[in-house]
């Protein structure tokens, strides 16, 4: 009996990157391989099989010189490069840091600052500041979501930034509402104060009707969440932080306090200050290392650089 074997897909790490794939033609190839893995796709038109796409080359003798990586789509005819209608487009940060920066963003489930970027890679603190920025910008969900929450939904909220005594730190804090499918994906949402109408507005956004909702004594989510199937509360003043009901369910929000508690950690021990206009982004980062927990690095790094095409960010956008 003749047994098929077949290879292997090699797991991206740091050390591959770096010997592997340290040389810039190498690089380029991985990120085509990444985002094209049917060949190459046209940004302008999005021609990819309907008309030819020609890769351009320097031919032999002659004085001009074609760019590496250059390809020509047959159907609008206009040149393009893998980057082009990505995060990385006109960045002239070498590809193979960029891929190396999103491996370490990636797998670093606490986050990191960008000094410490700047300091693996060689480059200054701007450049790192603003490669993560887009790395965030990039992972980000798109509005309004695809997919709505659905099943046991846990959210809560929490305060971030800012530093005071207690009839003070409320104002001086940034409110962050999350939003956890128990066993699947969640999002967030960065909002001005925590009101019934704030906390509707997202609740209609982000969750199935039909789900069961759970959240902490807080009233504002009473009225919003009479129009859900269910609504189950616990009482935190009261050291109630899980109850099991009769019919089986299990109250609480004790994914929201992990997450939280994770989110809190990148603002304490590596970022130390984030401002209210990038604390979205910041708190995205971690969302999309949450949504793929149960991937490796090197997958959570091949979804990540998925997700560029069709976003620019630039650095006056970014400041």
């Amino acid at each position: 009996m003749k047994i098929e074997t077949t290879e292997e897909k090699e797991e991206l790490n740091l050390v591959t990157l770096a010997q592997e794939y340290a040389d810039e033609d190498k690089a380029r190839g991985l990120l085509e391989s990444l985002l094209w893995p049917d060949g190459a796709v046209c940004p302008h038109c999005k021609n990819h099989k309907e008309k030819a796409i020609y890769k351009l080359q320097s031919k032999d003798g002659s004085k001009t010189k074609v760019r590496k990586g250059l390809y020509k789509c047959g159907a609008c005819r206009k040149p393009f490069t893998v980057t082009v209608g990505t995060i990385f487009e006109a960045s002239h940060i070498p590809i193979s840091k960029w891929l190396m920066a999103f491996f370490i963003i990636c797998s670093s489930k606490k986050s990191i600052s960008a000094n410490q970027l700047s300091r693996m890679l060689k480059t200054t603190y701007k450049a790192a500041w603003f490669m993560a920025h887009r790395l965030r910008f990039a992972v980000s969900p798109e509005m309004p979501l695809r997919k709505l929450l659905k099943g046991d939904v846990e959210v809560d909220e929490t305060f971030v930034g800012g530093k005071g005594f207690r009839c003070s730190r409320y104002r001086r804090q940034t409110p962050v509402v999350a939003l956890i499918e128990r066993g699947g994906d969640m999002t967030t949402r960065v909002v001005s104060n925590v009101t019934q109408k704030n906390l509707g507005q997202i609740l209609h956004e982000c969750v199935n009707k039909d789900a069961d909702v759970h959240t902490d004594e807080h009233t504002a989510y009473r009225n919003p969440l009479k129009v859900w199937k269910s609504h189950s509360t616990v009482v935190h003043s009261r050291r109630e932080y899980s109850r099991r009901n009769p019919d089986g369910s299990v109250s609480g929000i004790n994914s929201c306090e992990s997450f939280f508690s994770l989110l809190k950690r990148g603002v304490y021990g590596s970022w130390h200050h984030v401002s209210r206009e990038h604390l979205p982004k910041y708190a995205n980062e971690f969302a999309f290392r949450w949504n793929t927990r149960g991937q490796t690095d090197g997958e959570r790094m091949e979804t990540a650089i998925g997700m560029v095409t069709g976003k620019r960010l630039t650095y006056r956008q970014a400041i």
